[in-house]
């Protein structure tokens, strides 16, 4: 037996000391969700939801698509396609789009919401949610986003609404309905996040639902939320003060770019200035199982723009891939077109070589770079989420990795 020359029992007491830090970790940390995260949230406002939104979103994409690139060739020519992925891309967009486009849909009480009844806007839509549900429409994400902290106003009137809705709704569902979150905007102070804390806390009472039964979604976009008055990195005691409630970081670019200084004509989402907030919520999101949603551009694709919106916003998409950042607003429905056609079209300009990686990590194909475990999550992660948005099927992952589905699911998991 090999020799060692440290005392076990002090080596044993020193560690121990460690597992403090282990059981911060595993609850600070727990790392990726195992739901869905959809590739885009829909911001509707209040006055403009009705039961035919859904279905309006869906028939006015597949009409600007019909219009405008009717053809693979043709909206390879827009976006600077290759024909071969063009060809793979088109018919998966066209299919989304006829099918159920909306992943994620907020009934929006504040910015773009112009209604002199919002007691009235609020129980209308509850109702509306309500008949979604019941007709197996509703998607898989859904809710609202309230009124800021920002005056006692706003707080007053953001309170009113979220109870109506949710008195509204709760009468006719008897419980909060899957997918349900709420955004909580324009976050300067903890205080903020602990006050919308508490109140949801009542509201469960009042109902009687499980704590914690209300999630929602911090959007960052004002500077104080990246760093506070005290010169602290805010996200983490925003997450803190969420006590597991929250689901997700948002990213807003208008609010976000003018409280920094930016005039008009630089307040886009390509600027650094929101590359420096978006890193800032990945460090802060970073294993906690939050997700991260990226801004919207207001360079929309109507009336004579309708190419070069999309020109925009499939750029932006493609950037915000890169970034790690795979959800993101869309604020008009056309803009369906390029959300996803983005989305499909990055998975398979990189599928070939993230599944050459793959097989040679799981042995079945020779290395030419060697990758960490980390990374062959990371791998495996983007054929699963591929899998999940439709940018492809479980078919044709095998014959790319020579991995069943079942099989990278696991592996996405380790």
């Amino acid at each position: 037996m090999a020799e060692t020359s440290l005392d076990s029992a002090e080596v044993a007491r020193r560690l121990a000391r460690l597992s403090t830090v282990d059981d911060h970790m595993a609850r600070t940390y727990p790392g990726a969700r195992s739901d869905l995260q959809p590739v885009h949230t829909c911001y509707v406002p209040a006055d403009r939801v009705d039961a035919t939104v859904l279905r309006s979103w869906s028939d006015q994409a597949l009409a600007a698509l019909d219009e405008h690139a009717a053809t693979p060739s043709r909206l390879a020519e827009i976006l600077g396609l290759t024909q071969e992925i063009a060809e793979a891309v088109h018919p998966r967009v066209r299919a989304k789009l006829a099918g159920s486009p909306v992943q994620d849909l907020r009934i929006d009480f504040e910015d773009g919401y112009r209604a002199d009844a919002e007691d009235a806007d609020a129980v209308r839509t509850a109702g509306v949610v309500a008949d979604w549900l019941r007709d197996g429409v509703a998607p898989a994400n859904f809710g609202l986003r309230v009124k800021s902290y920002d005056t006692p106003e706003l707080r007053e009137r953001s309170v009113r609404t979220l109870d109506l809705f949710l008195t509204a709704l709760l009468a006719r569902t008897g419980g909060v309905p899957d997918g349900f979150v709420l955004t909580f905007p324009k976050v300067v102070d903890v205080a903020q996040v602990e006050v919308f804390v508490e109140i949801l806390g009542l509201l469960e009472q009042r109902f009687g639902l499980g704590e914690g039964a209300l999630r929602f979604e911090i959007q960052v976009e004002t500077t104080q939320s990246i760093v506070d008055s005290e010169g602290r990195f805010a996200l983490p005691r925003f997450l803190r003060a969420g006590a597991g409630r929250v689901t997700g970081l948002h990213f807003g670019t208008y609010d976000y770019t003018a409280s920094c200084g930016l005039t008009a004509a630089h307040q886009h989402l390509a600027h650094r200035a929101c590359d420096y907030a978006r890193h800032a919520m990945q460090v802060a999101a970073a294993g906690t199982g939050v997700f991260l949603s990226d801004g919207s551009t207001n360079v929309l694709p109507v009336g004579d723009q309708v190419v070069k919106g999309w020109q925009t916003h499939y750029e932006l998409v493609r950037r915000s891939l890169a970034h790690g950042f795979y959800q993101g607003w869309d604020l008009h429905p056309a803009q369906l077109v390029t959300r996803y056609a983005a989305v499909f079209a990055a998975f398979r300009d990189s599928a070939p070589a993230e599944a050459a990686r793959l097989a040679a990590y799981t042995g079945t194909g020779s290395a030419e770079v060697l990758d960490e475990p980390a990374t062959a999550r990371a791998l495996a992660v983007s054929f699963v989420r591929a899998l999940d948005n439709g940018a492809t099927d479980a078919d044709e992952v095998k014959v790319l990795t020579g991995l069943a589905e079942t099989d990278l699911r696991a592996l996405g998991r380790l």
